[in-house]
């Protein structure tokens, strides 16, 4: 029962911490304006079944992200046979089936099929070139698709946490579910339509040319746009006006983009290049001046201004009849980057903040009377012992809500029911070692010794049933969602905090104990 000195600091240092991270937790406001500012001021973030908030699960359309990369291979495949005067059939798809997963087309000149076997296999090296006949087929390397489905998806939340970020929201809880899906929740939102009407936008931006040899239209099924341009809405005019198909600068490589104030104090977008996408951008205007340039996101036309001059600054600026709720959005949207594919919402649910009040008091009611009747059990069944214990189980709780502070941790109704379930394994140990020292009280053993071989004795079983739940939980972490991970977390913090209060704590209070004589006992 010997105490080092530097263990002795140790336990105190740590017990003065944690009550020190957990009292902001604990104590009115009006209390901790009174302690100095560089004590810490954290408290436990309330998910969104306590706080109440909005729940959105998000489809990604993976179809169209398939779609759209065997598009690029094939105007990739377009491109480079025209450059090498390689003829190919007029019937030339301008769209993939979605059900296909290749490209198909036919070549005009059978003599060429060698040198387009070549061309078309610099393309991608992702792609398998075959030819039979004068038919073409350019099939993926399995596997690359079901990548490139994957990587959506990630580039998709990266994109859906920085919008939900821009926005000023805080502590959103952004996780994947399944190949397909990302379920969002943000706690204190009660009104998720603007988040949504954000969300739901690719935010694809491109830059092209206006086709001046073709009319704007008021029906765009009764027009038939030139070959090599494309009709689009215009919202400012209200009618459809032509666009060249090919993209001069593409969106992507934007880097940032804000709000700002034109002459006349009207909302306006500013942006800004990167170097390729300045360089191009300089090219496009210098090479165009007097033309109209078509600024097209998510296929409606936003602005199409006429080029003055040659802009070669690398940034510029879009201008319109903006609101200003509608200028910041699209500056937010341009930031934050273009989604790889669009976002469906498939169930969207919005918690009350006052179930989450009921919520919470049902958890803290639940959690004080299971710790009320362990603390009562212990003392009834273990005298000087069981309130040793007790105190290690009140120490567990100020500690935990310590770590769950420290750490940010976001605390939902199953971590309530964690925490709970922490206060009844608190003692599971302390049981553990009174039993031991009863036994060895029985064999005739002194006391001094009786203790001290129950606290070493027992310590193989409390590290194995310790560690035993930990793995568990650890595996709930890894392979739950959402509130199961909350539960997983108070109890792998709550595990770790009970052995150090079970074995540690209470071995150094009965060490303090037995250095002042005082008298404890153990009922046999």
């Amino acid at each position: 029962m010997n105490f080092p000195k530097w263990k002795e600091m140790l336990v105190i240092f740590i017990c003065a911490l944690g009550l020190v991270f957990a009292l902001p937790n604990i104590l009115p406001q009006r209390f901790l304006n009174m302690f100095p500012s560089w004590l810490p001021d954290q408290k436990v973030n309330l998910g969104l079944d306590l706080r109440g908030g909005a729940h959105i699960l998000l489809e990604v359309d993976l179809i169209s992200v398939r779609a759209d990369y065997l598009n690029q291979v094939l105007d990739a495949a377009r491109n480079a046979l025209r450059k090498e005067a390689i003829p190919y059939a007029p019937n030339f798809p301008k769209a993939i089936a979605r059900e296909q997963e290749q490209v198909e087309f036919d070549l005009k000149d059978s003599t060429k099929i060698g040198k387009a076997k070549i061309v078309l296999g610099m393309i991608d090296p992702d792609f398998k070139v075959e030819i039979t006949g004068t038919h073409v087929t350019l099939t993926p390397m399995p596997g690359i698709l079901q990548r490139r489905e994957s990587d959506a998806v990630d580039r998709s939340i990266e994109i859906v946490r920085k919008r939900v970020d821009e926005t000023g929201t805080r502590e959103a809880s952004i996780q994947r579910q399944g190949n397909d899906r990302i379920l969002l929740q943000i706690p204190g939102l009660q009104d998720p339509s603007h988040v949504k009407a954000l969300l739901g936008r690719t935010a694809k931006m491109t830059f092209r040319l206006v086709d001046e040899n073709a009319p704007e239209v008021m029906d765009r099924k009764k027009a038939v746009a030139p070959v090599g341009s494309i009709y689009f809405e215009s919202p400012e005019s209200g009618k459809f006006i032509a666009v060249k198909k090919h993209i001069l600068v593409g969106g992507e490589t934007l880097t940032d983009a804000g709000l700002g104030y034109d002459e006349y104090n009207r909302p306006e977008v500013s942006f800004k290049f990167n170097k390729i996408g300045a360089k191009k951008f300089g090219e496009a205007t210098r090479e165009n001046v007097g033309k109209r340039f078509a600024i097209i996101l998510d296929n409606e036309i936003i602005s199409a201004p006429v080029i003055q001059t040659p802009i070669t600054g690398g940034s510029g600026r879009i201008t319109g009849d903006f609101s200003l709720e509608k200028a910041r959005d699209l500056a937010l949207l341009l930031r934050a980057g273009a989604l790889p594919a669009p976002l469906t919402v498939i169930e969207e649910k919005t918690v009350g903040p006052d179930l989450g009040a009921d919520s919470i008091h049902s958890g803290i009611m639940a959690t004080l009377l299971s710790g009320l009747f362990v603390l009562v059990f212990m003392f009834l069944w273990y005298s000087s012992f069981g309130l040793i214990a007790d105190i290690a189980v009140m120490a567990n709780l100020i500690l935990l809500i310590a770590g769950l502070s420290c750490l940010q941790a976001t605390l939902t109704l199953p971590g309530i029911a964690g925490i709970a379930l922490t206060v009844g394994m608190a003692v599971d140990a302390n049981v553990l070692i009174n039993e031991r020292i009863k036994e060895y009280i029985r064999k005739g053993e002194k006391w001094m010794k009786a203790v001290e071989a129950g606290y070493d004795l027992a310590m193989t079983s409390i590290v194995d049933t310790n560690l035993n739940t930990i793995i568990g939980m650890m595996c709930l972490y890894q392979f739950g969602t959402g509130p199961v991970k909350g539960f997983a977390i108070t109890t792998i913090l709550g595990t770790i905090i009970s052995f150090f209060t079970s074995t540690t704590l209470t071995r150094y209070v009965v060490t303090i104990l037995m250095k002042l004589k005082y008298r404890i006992s153990i009922p046999m």
